[in-house]
């Protein structure tokens, strides 16, 4: 079984995110907790993927069209660490 261990700054962005997008990540951490990271990328709507540059070593999972939960896996301890859950922007430079 796996763990989810969250950032401090999770705590408060979960207060800001929409009540849909709250559900959507509650569903995230019961697949992850009981499947890890296979059990993931298996729902195709999560889209998890790895991201490249300055966020290398780290995961997106899609939780709506804009919503992304930003994780890494460790492995050894059998957890995932959330570091962000954040709105996607598209407008990058």
């Amino acid at each position: 079984m796996w763990r989810i261990e969250e950032h401090r700054r999770v705590e408060k962005q979960v207060t800001s995110i929409p009540k849909e997008i709250l559900k959507r990540y509650e569903k995230w951490k019961d697949i992850a907790t009981i499947s890890g990271p296979p059990g993931l990328r298996l729902i195709r709507g999560f889209r998890d993927e790895a991201l490249s540059g300055e966020r290398r070593g780290y995961r997106s999972s899609r939780l709506g069209l804009q919503w992304r939960v930003i994780y890494s896996v460790v492995i050894e301890k059998l957890s995932f660490q959330v570091a962000s859950i954040t709105a996607h922007d598209y407008r990058r430079p």
